[in-house]
């Protein structure tokens, strides 16, 4: 038996970030992925002329990139560079209403006064609330694993336990913003928010108003090669550390005996022993499809699973200089979109519409004149729903709100698309249903019912990525490799 080796299923962020810290930690490392290149959902592809990230299109606190290869005892200037976006995203009403929501705190809240009539003091004041909220309760929350005794007896437990009645715990995100925000406009623009894991603003609990902090008191960032070379300039990180990738080789069970683990089976019957195995496959085919012969943790793997996306990709000849990096077109009812996101499992009938467009930072992405647009829309997990149908709808309405707000006829100027639906993302990614995040987080005590990094399954078996705590999203996603990584460390 390998004791000195760590088995990773899935090339995921989460998974490379995991094998990074174990590589520095002096293990062996293997990563089995089931596809034929790394990243999962942070992957990327050409359509003729046009490179698209195919998933996460937001960058924010790059400090946990920049973290892997100093551990590495690299300068990640020399692998990894990177810009700030001075907007944090430009936002457009029906009505004909625009505002540029500037990355700085006090000029975004001056253009809300100008633009929606919304008291800049009302922008700042919850701003500054949001972020003491989030620097109180991240070390706890975020960066630690709250299911060990020792997490609580550092001393972050007293900065979060005095910022409890603070926290909204007892409230939605949207009371949250009914008290802080005047305008209809304003409420919509940080309701929003809750979409980042796959929620409804309606449902989450208030304490995840704190999530703009990230734009807003961080800010928002795009590597200079595009969204996909996170993933790859870890790759090249991890492989330089000796880390061993896999491509491929889909894993078809864990073997586990007497309460622990002692290694994986690939689909071809070939064997690997080790008594580390981590999943970053998301946690429910992790239990149904690799150790279905295990007790799997029902109340955890039956939650609510988070939205998921539609989306369009469309190399566009034509240029926008209105739009930016991240751009959103919001829908005229925003709680019936999300209505029948959660309780219809439907798009909404006039849905909110997402255009990212990494060539206006990373040119090099779509020939000159050209942009390649990203284009997103909510949607519910798959239940098995026509999604043929869906799709025609959706790219329907999506191009008839696109046209309308922007005076242009849009589908005119596609000339490279292809799509991405949710039953595409859980093929491509092994994602349970096609759902982003894993469960959703309506419900008050969300993030205590995440499956924990470390389960009960077999001794020796440990879980990453967005399926697991802290939660979806890339800064997440490396939060809970790191976790991870110190369980592991600690119980060699």
């Amino acid at each position: 038996m390998e004791a000195n080796r760590t088995l990773i299923i899935g090339a995921g962020i989460a998974g490379i970030a995991t094998a990074i810290r174990q590589a520095v930690a002096g293990r062996e490392v293997h990563v089995f992925e089931a596809n034929s290149y790394p990243g999962g959902k942070l992957s990327r592809f050409e359509l003729g002329s046009y490179r698209f990230d195919a998933g996460p299109s937001l960058f924010t606190m790059p400090h946990w990139v920049e973290e892997l290869f100093e551990l590495a005892g690299e300068n990640p200037e020399e692998h990894f560079p990177y810009l700030k976006d001075d907007v944090a995203c430009r936002y457009f009403w029906t009505d004909g209403t625009r505002l540029t929501a500037w990355a700085d705190v006090a000029r975004f809240a001056a253009e809300a006064e100008k633009q929606l009539g919304e008291p800049s003091s009302n922008v700042r004041n919850h701003l500054s609330r949001v972020q003491v909220q989030y620097d109180a309760t991240a070390p706890l929350f975020l960066q630690s694993s709250l299911h060990r005794l020792k997490t609580y007896r550092w001393k972050h437990v007293k900065s979060a336990v005095r910022a409890l009645p603070k926290l909204d715990l007892t409230r939605t995100m949207a009371q949250v913003h009914e008290r802080a925000f005047k305008t209809e406009k304003m409420r919509q623009l940080f309701h929003r928010f809750a979409t980042y894991n796959g929620s409804s603003p309606y449902q989450a609990p208030g304490v995840l108003a704190m999530i703009p902090h990230l734009e807003h008191g961080i800010g928002t960032f795009l590597p200079q090669k595009g969204m996909g070379d996170i993933t790859d300039s870890l790759v090249k990180l991890a492989e330089r550390c000796g880390v061993q990738f896999h491509y491929n080789a889909p894993v078809s069970r864990i073997q586990h005996q007497d309460g622990r683990v002692g290694g994986i089976e690939l689909q071809d019957g070939t064997v690997w022993q080790s008594t580390t195995v981590v999943s970053n496959m998301d946690v429910v085919p992790t239990y149904r499809k690799l150790m279905p012969d295990w007790p799997a943790p029902e109340p955890v793997l039956n939650q609510e699973r988070s939205s998921s996306a539609l989306i369009f990709y469309w190399g566009m000849k034509g240029n926008f200089p209105e739009l930016g990096l991240h751009n959103i077109f919001f829908s005229n009812d925003y709680p019936g979109e999300f209505r029948a996101l959660f309780e219809d499992k439907m798009p909404g009938p006039d849905p909110t519409v997402y255009v990212n467009i990494t060539s206006k930072l990373a040119q090099q992405e779509a020939p000159e004149g050209c942009e390649n647009w990203f284009v997103m829309v909510n949607a519910p997990a798959d239940y098995g729903q026509d999604w043929e149908a869906l799709r025609q709808e959706t790219r329907k309405l999506v191009l008839e709100k696109l046209s309308a707000i922007l005076n242009r006829d849009v589908a005119a100027l596609i000339v490279e698309e292809t799509y991405l639906d949710p039953p595409g993302i859980e093929r491509a990614t092994s994602s349970y249903r096609g759902a982003l995040y894993g469960a959703a987080s309506n419900n008050r005590l969300a993030a205590f019912l995440r499956h924990p990094n470390k389960g009960n399954g077999p001794k020796g078996l440990y879980h990453v990525g967005g399926s697991v705590h802290p939660g979806g999203g890339i800064p997440l996603c490396l939060m809970s490799a790191k976790i991870t990584n110190e369980w592991i460390v600690d119980q060699s």
